[in-house]
């Protein structure tokens, strides 16, 4: 998913290290679909012993295990708060006339919006372990106005366990750091499936309880 952004992505991590991983993460959380998996992955494979001097050939380039993980949460933390802010500014005006370039139109908002005054907490902390979803959260949780202490506990709850995961997958596998991407893959399509069914689910049930509410 997104694969053919791996060197570009590679190349600022290699290149400007924290900084890299900082911005490239930063954007990632703010409407901008930049694959985390490999952000975090090849951060990660940095971290390790002999990666950055075997592979790279420039010992220099080595990062720390937590430097890449607290970078890396503190980022997508700060893309997070700019589109919920975007999104809290801005409002439904801001959407209906921009939101069409970023694949959001009117109706899904409307749901969105039904959705984070019901279930928004929930939806901001499950929705960071999913690829691509995770890029789009934050901008109709601002838009419904979700409170920002509860946004911003749910995001970095969400945020850890991607994060982590992915940083010590990658310094475990060295070299193949980007066998993670490949196993994320079909996981992150199985976890999109399971969450676009539990949209329909609530979909339909808040239909049939408009449709029993009007004949009472």
């Amino acid at each position: 998913m997104l694969a053919f952004l791996a060197p570009f992505v590679t190349d600022l991590v290699s290149n400007y290290g924290y900084l890299g991983i900082f911005v490239l993460m930063l954007l990632g959380s703010a409407c901008i679909p930049i694959p985390s998996e490999i952000v975090m992955a090849f951060g990660g494979a940095l971290a390790s012993e002999t990666f950055a001097d075997q592979v790279l050939g420039d010992p220099s380039k080595s990062l720390s295990l937590l430097g890449v993980i607290v970078v890396g949460v503190l980022g997508s933390l700060a893309g997070s708060l700019l589109a919920y802010w975007l999104g809290y500014a801005g409002g439904r005006p801001m959407v209906d006339r921009w939101g069409k370039y970023l694949m959001l139109r009117p109706h899904e908002v409307d749901r969105a919006q039904d959705w984070f005054e019901r279930h928004g907490q929930a939806a901001v902390f499950w929705s960071r372990l999913i690829p691509l979803v995770r890029a789009f959260i934050s901008l109709p949780a601002g838009v419904a106005r979700m409170n920002l202490g509860a946004f911003t506990l749910y995001t970095t709850l969400g945020l850890l366990p991607w994060t982590i995961g992915l940083a010590l997958a990658g310094r475990s596998l060295g070299d193949q750091w980007n066998d993670v991407e490949r196993f994320i893959a079909p996981v992150s399509i199985a976890a999109g499936i399971a969450l676009a069914a539990l949209v329909v689910w609530w979909i339909i049930r808040r239909r049939r309880a408009r449709v029993e509410s009007g004949e009472a």
